[in-house]
């Protein structure tokens, strides 16, 4: 399998970029694509003891910066490492590509090189999320902040075929997150979503407030953008927040200190559980070629399960499933192909 790594990605590029190629190699035995300006990293690799068998790097002198306006960066910067590492997707030269970089960006250049998968009016961002008794995917979570009823629907579609891969649901729960359970609550988009995804074909269960997500009565939560970003943002927050705070309290007696030290296993395997550098990455459905996008504060650990998840999203063939998903719901029965 061939994967690219965005080495410029990252908020601390391209050290975690570096070190996830070390250890990505060491874990897979496959040789790793990783783009960037080549005169840093071929020097660093040859220091880490890697050769070019192993990682194998693509030069691309210019970065897409997290300031960068995404469409204008993505028409002016051509050579940037996210246009070159895309553009070896597009030229069948690797599999999938990994970045940690600007959303927007990757979003553009995906567009741009790639296109949309035929059918398809917005691609979403589509993250595993740790839910009451596993997981949910979550889209969007941040590739379009302004949506139509239309596009939550295809969110739907794919989101569930997501779900099928990496969940094993046989018949994905989809909700709509919402206020307020009821059909008529929500918003003007989320009010006219609704009977929508009624007639859409999915396992529709209606709206869910955010307690239903978490106490895992969903596989798969629908919602814009906007609104998926500050969802996944309030809860990684908020799940930090309680774990310092747990182990703030846990350290202020001894008597606490000793009931914290038996209990340290427990509290490793919640923190790894919350933590979202567990998952790595999420990958941009609907656009026509494998496009995965992870936090910018990623380190090498999260990186490395990006790849993961990436690698396990090629082995399911995750791209021809949503083709074919959007022959059957989207009602595109002779479409195939980029748009």
């Amino acid at each position: 399998m061939r994967i690219v790594l965005d080495a410029m990605g990252s908020d601390d590029h391209p050290e975690p970029e570096l070190q996830a190629a070390v250890e990505a190699t060491k874990r897979w035995k496959e040789t790793l694509l990783l783009v960037g300006p080549e005169d840093v990293l071929r020097p660093r690799l040859e220091d880490m003891g890697l050769t070019q068998d192993q990682v194998r790097v693509v030069h691309a002198p210019e970065v897409i910066k997290m300031t960068d306006k995404p469409a204008r960066a993505a028409r002016g910067k051509a050579k940037s490492s996210m246009a070159v590492g895309i553009q070896l997707v597009k030229d069948g030269e690797a599999d999938a590509f990994v970045t940690a970089g600007n959303t927007g960006g990757a979003l553009a250049n995906g567009l741009f090189i790639l296109g949309r998968l035929r059918g398809v009016k917005r691609p979403a961002l589509a993250l595993v999320f740790p839910v009451q008794g596993g997981h949910a995917i979550t889209l969007d979570i941040g590739a379009n902040a302004d949506c139509k009823p239309e596009y939550l629907v295809q969110f739907a579609a794919m989101g569930s075929i997501y779900a099928k891969i990496v969940l094993g649901k046989a018949s994905p729960r989809v909700g709509l997150l919402s206020n307020g359970e009821e059909p008529g609550k929500g918003n003007t988009l989320v009010k006219e979503t609704y009977p929508l995804l009624e007639k859409a074909g999915l396992n529709f269960v209606g709206n869910v407030e955010p307690k239903e997500v978490v106490g895992g009565e969903v596989d798969v939560v629908v919602m814009d953008g906007f609104t998926g970003n500050v969802f996944i943002k309030t809860s990684e927050a908020v799940s930090s927040f309680m774990t310092k705070m747990i182990r703030d309290e846990i350290m202020s007696a001894p008597l606490t200190k000793v009931g914290g030290m038996l209990a340290r296993p427990a509290f490793r395997r919640v923190r790894k559980i919350l933590d979202p550098a567990e998952t790595g990455a999420a990958p941009l459905l609907g656009i026509n070629g494998m496009v995965f996008v992870g936090h910018g504060r990623s380190d090498a650990r999260a990186l490395v399960n990006g790849i993961r998840v990436t690698r396990q999203a090629v082995e399911h063939d995750l791209l021809g499933a949503l083709r074919s998903a959007i022959q059957t719901s989207l009602g595109n029965p002779k479409q195939t192909g980029a748009s």
